[in-house]
């Protein structure tokens, strides 16, 4: 890459490609985006963000109060190392985390296959511990939604 005046040119495979500044900070955003890996599940989305850090999202939401933002993805395998072999959103709580991202946790934990647990009841929502991931994996993709569950991760903290 080298700037000619007022644009920037970026070699790839051989070729040269002349771009404006705002190209170059399109294209710069762009690959920032590209880096950062996004995973989506039943109810919850997790983001392995450029920064190193991990967002756990409620699926489709848009909205800061339906996300939670670990410094990384080991911070919330030591959050979920920490949980009893049962746990339920008031057990996440202890760790400081509030309101509804507490059962968007429980739900992440059991349907993220990183995490040896499956949603053991729905009222009250109690994840267990397990160390089986394919039944984690069908448990959730045959987990269908009431509409109380539906309204469980809306409010912010």
């Amino acid at each position: 890459m080298r700037r000619d005046g007022e644009s920037i040119v970026l070699a790839v495979d051989g070729r040269d490609h002349e771009l404006t500044s705002d190209e170059a900070a399109d294209l710069q955003d762009a690959v920032g985006e590209a880096l950062t890996q996004r995973r989506e599940f039943f109810r919850t989305e997790g983001v392995h963000r450029a920064d190193g850090s991990y967002e756990v999202a409620r699926r489709g939401a848009d909205s800061a109060g339906n996300s939670k933002v670990f410094e990384g993805f080991g911070a919330l395998r030591r959050l979920f190392d920490r949980l009893p072999a049962a746990f339920g959103a008031e057990d996440v709580g202890r760790a400081g985390i509030t309101g509804s991202r507490r059962h968007m946790l429980v739900r992440h934990f059991a349907e993220h296959p990183a995490f040896d647990c499956g949603i053991a009841s729905r009222n009250p929502l109690t994840a267990e511990k397990t160390g089986d991931h394919g039944s984690v994996e069908e448990a959730v993709a045959s987990d269908e939604p009431t509409a109380a569950e539906d309204a469980e991760v809306v409010s912010a903290d």
